[in-house]
């Protein structure tokens, strides 16, 4: 039975937790014998735990591991060095077969036990070929302030060097984590970054600080592709020619596996890099990345999936979804660079891109071109805008319609123009069930959704993909 031992006036720990799930952000969730709901950074399904609350409002409560009473079986030992404060792959702890299940569960509660939608079949989860190296794209952040490492600080001289170079601390958006292996994305990634980090203090170059803003160096971004050409962006804070010519000299001299080299130089506070001018300095400007028969091409500012052996098989369940005979008109709704449109082209008759983003379309036309693909027009602008009795009456009524919408999923009106446009087959990929719940709700006023499919694009942490076929009603 639960007990509470105080330890201060508003923190406290609960014992003997028993964790049966796993709630948004990846955090284990259980229950205490007094019923108050518990979430817990660091436990995973099975596990029983003392609770160290960090915060509490009405009947939930929100805390970490204390002590790990009874370890789950499914329990594993994670294998970077950097998990315990990271937080990037908050599932390390967990087996992959596990992770699964649950990503599996989390998919089918959001769209059976909350959005309470009838399904035709529910498929398992197509899991991951590789847990480890998949991503083909990192961001990471320069600090003039690492996080200090437990026990570290009483070793430190006084005038120790705080820099480094890795992802940003959750909760501490002036501190990063001086990462030395990244287990995200395969080689030369790490050697880029550490190598990169390195020239930066052999230069004697200032790290940012996100507080005073102040220094040089702001962020790095590394870009690899299946057919091994490699990307890197460097941010700077000003523009002092001088040092940053040397600075790039010497990473194109120690790099030598970079194909492209990019910098911008960013004075703003906040650290996007998608609203600046990116200059070439070195490669042809370009990445090429494939998808199965397809080549795509990929600048510093293109939006691209971020696993790309993932994303085929991804993109083959949609194509597998929409049964494409060849005489079919496509509708992409969300359609980013293009990829999922381009992906189909070859075996319907027509399809039609819509993304909000300008430069986006830019590179679906691009890779429209670089395909040799004539039966695809793109077009730029809000969905909920561009969608009208108009545009259907020029581009012609869709035998099947594609969405792939971001996380905060379609706007209400893009719902409420589907319904009215009844297409005979709609496939809904969503990176977010909550959202594609309520969506499917709102369409079940037509539509029966008669198959499902969750894939796992991003193993080691809580997100997802699934993808959805609906029927309209005879």
């Amino acid at each position: 039975m639960g007990y509470l031992n105080h330890m201060a006036k508003k923190h406290y720990i609960i014992s003997n937790i028993p964790i049966h799930g796993i709630a948004d952000r990846g955090k284990g969730v259980g229950r205490s014998a007094e019923g108050m709901t518990v979430f817990v950074d660091g436990a995973v399904p099975g596990d029983v735990v003392d609770v160290f609350v960090q915060k509490k409002k009405g009947g939930f409560a929100d805390g970490r591991i204390e002590r790990i009473v009874t370890p789950s079986p499914d329990r594993t030992e994670p294998f970077c060095e950097h998990f315990s404060i990271c937080g990037g792959c908050k599932w390390q702890n967990l087996s992959y077969e596990a992770q699964l299940k649950h990503k599996q569960k989390v998919v089918e509660d959001a769209l059976l036990r909350i959005g309470k939608i009838s399904i035709g079949e529910f498929q398992p989860i197509l899991g991951a070929p590789e847990t480890t190296f998949y991503r083909n794209k990192l961001e990471f952040g320069f600090s003039n302030k690492r996080w200090i490492l437990d026990g570290e600080s009483v070793s430190l001289p006084e005038h120790a060097d705080l820099s480094g170079l890795g992802f940003h601390k959750a909760g501490f958006f002036d501190k990063v984590i001086d990462i030395r292996k990244c287990w995200l994305q395969a080689e030369p990634s790490n050697r880029i970054r550490n190598t990169c980090r390195d020239i930066a203090r052999e230069q004697d170059l200032p790290f940012y600080d996100l507080r005073k803003h102040t220094g040089y160096l702001r962020n790095l971004m590394v870009r690899l592709t299946t057919t091994g050409e490699c990307m890197l962006l460097v941010s700077v804070a000003k523009d002092e020619p001088e040092l940053l010519q040397n600075y790039l000299d010497a990473i194109l001299k120690r790099i030598p596996e970079l194909t492209t080299l990019f910098y911008c130089i960013n004075t703003k506070l906040n650290d996007s890099m998608f609203d600046l001018d990116m200059q070439t300095y070195a490669g042809k400007g370009f990445v090429v990345e494939q998808l199965g028969d397809l080549k795509f091409k990929i600048g510093p500012k293109s939006f691209f999936q971020t696993n790309s052996l993932q994303g085929k098989r991804l993109y083959d369940i949609t194509a597998e979804f929409a049964g494409l005979s060849g005489t079919e008109n496509v509708y992409d709704l969300y359609t980013g660079t293009g990829s999922i449109a381009l992906y189909l082209a070859r075996h319907c008759k027509s399809v039609v891109g819509i993304e909000e983003i300008p430069e986006a379309i830019v590179d679906a036309k691009e890779n429209m071109r670089m395909n040799d693909i004539h039966n695809a027009r793109f077009y730029a602008g809000d969905v909920k805008n561009v969608l009208s009795p108009e545009f259907v009456a020029e581009h012609g009524k869709p035998d099947v319609l594609i969405t792939d919408p971001p996380r905060a999923g379609m706007h209400e009106k893009a719902v409420q123009f589907l319904l009215d446009l009844e297409a005979p087959k709609v496939v809904y990929v969503s990176c977010n069930p909550a959202t594609q719940a309520r969506d499917l709700q709102l369409l079940s006023a037509k539509y029966d959704v008669v198959k499902v499919r969750p894939v796992d694009m991003f193993p080691h942490t809580h997100h997802m993909e699934n993808v959805a076929l609906l029927v309209l009603r005879s």
